[in-house]
């Protein structure tokens, strides 16, 4: 029994190591040395080459190295085998940590007392209390719910938004199409953590800015982007900025990653860029995770996290 570790952009060898180490069972192979590829029956990947996944034959299963799979999906000869996302407590925990932190960053008015060190300026900047901040998340899976909750703990008047209906205690749930411009409006933060998807993509633009609560206690809306690059518009961030229409914004995916240095985004006084690291898989994690799957998909029970590919997660 074979799996094949095919990521890109990412240090192969470490992960395929660390896999030997947690499935000493398991033959791993690094792609591109593939060997027979009649004997492969799971992969890892991350951005796979496009028809590498059908030309293995004996195919069992697929496990996507983050909790998004767009990068799989986008390969038009997919075989029909499970597809299988990473959802873990510390992907998870660190995803909120990063979103706690930067609504907090621009709750409590940072950009601007940076600016006031700069200047050696002194100026207690008046503070709204949390409660009175409609912080608005997009996307209720296990990352954007578990960052809506902590955001509510915190005291922040907090409501989610998503393809289909959830129920969170002390949390205002919208729902689909019809729930989305109610959800904008009462939106002063919003925390974008959805599954990029055709329904999706470049949904975060300058018409859905436009639709933001624009007289909040802090001045003006907040972007902040921790799903993917494809979600926005990055020419429309900018001109939301200049515009007023947006306050600032904290970006952790880019339409090109890594993005370029010609990006307005870089110098951008109102803007926070950090380079795709707001919950970063451990290899532990995921290889401990691939291998107990494994040995309980071959004992006969079902995979556990398999996407819905109508969905797109």
């Amino acid at each position: 029994m074979a799996l094949l570790v095919a990521l890109s952009e990412l240090p192969q060898e470490k992960w395929a190591a660390r896999l030997e180490v947690e499935a000493p069972g398991l033959e791993v192979r690094r792609w591109p040395h593939a060997g027979r590829r009649e004997d492969i029956e799971f992969a890892l990947v991350w951005k796979p080459p496009a028809g590498l996944l059908s030309s293995l034959p004996a195919l069992k299963a697929i496990f996507s190295l983050g909790a998004g799979v767009d990068h799989i999906l986008e390969d038009p000869h997919l075989p029909d085998v499970p597809i299988v996302r990473f959802v873990d407590p510390d992907l998870t925990q660190r995803m909120v940590e990063y979103v706690a932190l930067h609504v907090l960053f621009h709750h409590r008015q940072m950009f601007a007392y940076i600016e006031q060190q700069a200047r050696g300026e002194w100026n207690d900047l008046r503070q709204a209390a949390a409660g009175r901040v409609g912080v608005g998340v997009m996307g209720l899976g296990e990352l954007g719910g578990a960052a809506a909750r902590q955001l509510a703990a915190l005291g922040f008047k907090v409501a989610g938004w998503s393809a289909s209906r959830h129920t969170m205690d002390g949390i205002e749930c919208f729902a689909g199409p019809e729930g989305l411009d109610a959800f904008l409006a009462r939106s002063e933060i919003l925390v974008c953590l959805l599954p990029l998807t055709a329904q999706t993509r470049g949904m975060l633009d300058h018409r859905l800015f436009e639709k933001l609560s624009p007289d909040g206690p802090l001045g003006g809306p907040v972007l902040i982007n921790a799903g993917r690059g494809g979600l926005h518009v990055e020419a429309d961030i900018v001109a939301a900025l200049e515009a007023g229409l947006l306050k600032g914004a904290s970006l952790d995916v880019f339409e090109d990653e890594p993005l370029p240095r010609s990006s307005p985004l870089w110098r951008h006084p109102r803007v926070l860029v950090t380079p795709h690291c707001a919950s970063v898989t451990a290899p532990y994690a995921v290889c401990t995770s691939v291998a107990e799957q494994i040995a309980r998909f071959e004992a006969g029970a079902p995979l556990a996290n398999v996407i819905d590919r109508e969905r797109g997660y």
